[in-house]
């Protein structure tokens, strides 16, 4: 069997001598940032294409794709900020959740969680992480969350804000925080599993997370079709499995 016919037998995209595979650059929320590896992995076993992750704040990213930040597709921890892009022109089509978000508090602290709306009150803690609220949407909903069980007067001294979902989740990691508000999907991803101890947050406590992608106006005009083969893809069955095992709920 000659070289290039094996790989093709296992599953590599084979290339004409001198040619470069094509890429694309995708605004991820930060929550996604231990899924996207796999999602990548597996996208490009399938096409050939690389697609390169950016992690941060859904808002932030919101505000830099307005501006002219050159991103293909943005996967985003909400459907509002993907929704104003395209209400603003800067998205091909209107967002479509590709999964939903668990909002978890955990701790590495030995925090006890069992009653956790106790404990946060009691003098035992004293910074609770939570996302920016005003530009990550676990922060919002975090915050959505406390006000449902009356907590946000008594705790708001307390708390202690990261950019992100991923910096929020670097406090209560490295015990800065005594406990914070983070996304399943951070808890449970092989560099994280077995730190501490978590619980899920209610889900009648803060609105569905649902996490929508859109293609990106600079994705349209520079890599139409492989920026669709990747929003395509984040709806397959493959994906969809990568984002369960992750600690997602589908659409």
């Amino acid at each position: 069997m000659k070289p290039q016919h094996l790989l093709i037998a296992l599953g590599f995209a084979v290339l004409p001598f001198g040619a470069l595979a094509e890429t694309i650059n995708v605004a991820v929320a930060a929550n996604v940032q231990y899924v996207f590896d796999d999602l990548a992995r597996e996208f490009q076993k399938e096409t050939g294409i690389e697609a390169k992750g950016a992690f941060g704040p859904s808002g932030k990213f919101a505000t830099q794709i307005a501006n002219g930040a050159p991103f293909d597709v943005f996967m985003s921890a909400d459907m509002e900020f993907p929704q104003k892009l395209h209400e603003q022109g800067f998205a091909s089509s209107a967002p479509k959740p590709y999964a939903y978000g668990t909002l978890v508090l955990w701790s590495t602290k030995g925090v006890d969680l069992k009653n956790w709306q106790k404990t946060l009150l009691s003098p035992s803690v004293n910074k609770v992480a939570v996302a920016n609220p005003k530009t990550a949407p676990y922060g919002r909903e975090a915050m959505r969350a406390l006000a449902h069980y009356k907590l946000t007067e008594a705790l708001t001294p307390k708390l202690v804000y990261g950019e992100s979902i991923a910096q929020a989740s670097q406090y209560i990691a490295s015990g800065v925080a005594d406990a914070g508000f983070t996304a399943k999907s951070v808890v449970i991803a092989p560099e994280m599993k077995g730190q501490g101890q978590w619980v899920e947050v209610p889900k009648a406590a803060y609105e569905p997370i649902a996490q929508g992608a859109v293609v990106l106006k600079h994705g349209q005009e520079t890599a139409a079709q492989a920026s669709k083969k990747f929003y395509d893809f984040l709806f397959s069955g493959k994906a969809r499995s990568i984002f369960e095992r992750n600690g997602y709920t589908l659409p």
